[in-house]
């Protein structure tokens, strides 16, 4: 069969290289490659990827790059207008592929390039990190800002320090104000190198730093489904990603900026604000907290995965109830947008093609639910002076999960149906647990629970009205019924 490089045309192959991507995998290629790519197609851009693998280890990927010209296709699959589809698209806009520790003077010549207009990033949450011992004059330094810091470098040498040469960085690393972060540890390696205040200023002033908020389910290289897939597109493809249809880019910059890379104007969802604080919100509460408040009633009712409670009635109807009534409510952004990010949220727990296991999202709930679940609690509690039911419910389902007890390979749950799991958290949550299941009075557990200042960001949640009541009134009925029967009784 025939590779994908000698079967399709390089319809965006011919663009000058206006983007330097730090980051190969599966996750960029899926999302911020394909919505340039999208770019390119509709003529609203008009710029090259040239990616970058940032590690030393790992699999030689720019030779894979290399032998299919920088062509590759992804594979979107989900659910639209209650519809299961499958929509495949060939990337053309990848320039090629380099190795940073192959070859470093292929990086500083990109970045001498006066095409070069941005950077996006995304080397995991431990990318964006300062790494003691790195040197201007590592071939490259080892970290990923030290490597930005000396590519700066180059490039303002190699323009003179002309404000207009300073690049727009888009990182998507998963943690808080990451181009913030960036940016405050290439200033520190500017310092500690002794590179000079005219740089220390270029960096400052010329030079744009977005943080931004990324949301996309990518399921990487099928690679229990190639042959399926070698037979549907009519080729072979060693690159091929998959990915489900939703997708979300909010960008925290200057709006004027998202004329630099004009992907927001199409089918990408690309959001740019001067504030992305309430779209984190959104995610966590909504997507990360309606996983978390359903996943582990869910999985002690029998399911296990995602898409298994999403076909049932009653855990159909709990879902939808916990975020529309009493999730949305707690988040300060337009109704109609939460509803409808809420709405692509169930459709996306009900794709048919990702098998997400409710075990595997059940690790470490207790700082999820802290993150993820209170804030919602608490907000609605304050707004309405009362609690909300079905987030009360979660917080009995939580700690109903982690009954256990402690055993060779593990901490060790035993669900309605006798399929026995592990429970899987940090060692002090695990040990507490398995103490106060050990009293065996659910009233006891509730209030021990609710009361541990650690789990619960130094709150006693005791402290608010009637929640250890109603949270030890779940207990005991799931002690004595199915949890199911317990949920119907809340709908």
């Amino acid at each position: 069969m025939e590779n994908v490089s000698n079967t399709v045309k390089k319809t965006n192959g011919k663009y000058p290289e206006k983007i330097l991507q730090f980051g190969e995998g599966n996750f960029l290629r899926a999302f911020a490659d394909w919505m340039i790519d999208e770019a390119n197609d509709r003529g609203d851009y008009r710029g090259s990827i040239v990616l970058c693998q940032p590690i030393s280890q790992g699999a030689k990927i720019a030779e894979l790059f290399e032998r299919q010209k920088g062509i590759y296709t992804l594979v979107m699959r989900g659910i639209e207008q209650n519809e299961a589809v499958e929509k495949a698209k060939v990337i053309t806009s990848v320039s090629r592929c380099i190795n940073a520790y192959d070859n470093f003077d292929q990086l500083l010549e990109i970045a001498r390039s006066a095409d070069l207009e941005v950077v996006i990033s995304n080397t995991t949450e431990a990318g964006i990190v300062y790494r003691e011992g790195d040197k201007v004059t590592d071939c490259p330094p080892a970290s990923f800002p030290a490597k930005v810091c000396v590519l700066l470098y180059e490039r303002f040498k190699a323009f003179h320090g002309e404000m207009d040469k300073g690049l727009l960085f888009l990182p998507v690393e998963l943690i808080d104000n990451n181009g913030g972060e960036l940016k405050r540890i290439i200033l520190q390696y500017a310092d500690e190198w002794q590179l000079g205040e005219a740089f220390i200023s270029w960096v400052k002033e010329a030079n744009k730093f977005t943080s931004t908020l990324v949301d996309r389910i990518v399921t990487g290289f099928p690679g229990d489904q190639i042959e399926y897939f070698q037979e549907k597109l009519g080729y072979e493809d060693n690159l091929i990603v998959t990915s489900e249809i939703f997708n979300l880019w909010v960008i925290e910059g200057k709006p004027e900026w998202a004329g630099i890379i004009p992907i927001h104007k199409g089918k990408a969802n690309v959001l740019w604000t001067e504030d992305v604080t309430p779209y984190k919100m959104q995610k966590v509460r909504i997507l990360n907290g309606g996983h978390t408040a359903t996943v582990l009633a869910a999985y002690l009712s029998g399911c296990d995965i995602v898409l298994d409670f999403m076909k049932d009635e009653v855990f159909r109807t709990y879902l939808k109830q916990l975020l529309f009534d009493e999730v949305i409510p707690t988040i300060p952004l337009p109704e109609a947008e939460l509803k409808k990010f809420a709405e692509a949220v169930c459709d996306r727990f009900a794709n048919p093609f990702i098998k997400h296991k409710l075990l595997d999202i059940s690790l470490n709930s207790c700082a999820k639910f802290l993150a993820r679940c209170v804030p919602s609690l608490l907000a609605y509690q304050e707004m309405k002076g009362e609690l909300p039911k079905i987030m009360t419910f979660a917080m009995a389902a939580f700690i109903q999960f982690y009954k256990g007890e402690k055993k060779s390979e593990g901490y060790i749950g035993t669900r309605a149906d006798q399929t026995v799991y592990q429970i899987k958290d940090d060692q002090e949550v695990i040990d507490f647990f398995a103490a106060v299941w050990a009293a065996g009075d659910v009233e006891q557990i509730a209030r021990k629970v609710l009361a541990n200042k650690e789990f619960w960001g130094g709150r006693d949640l005791t402290r608010i009205d009637g929640l250890d009541a109603a949270v030890a009134g779940h207990l005991k009925a799931m002690q004595m019924k199915p949890v199911v029967d317990v949920i119907k009784e809340l709908l």
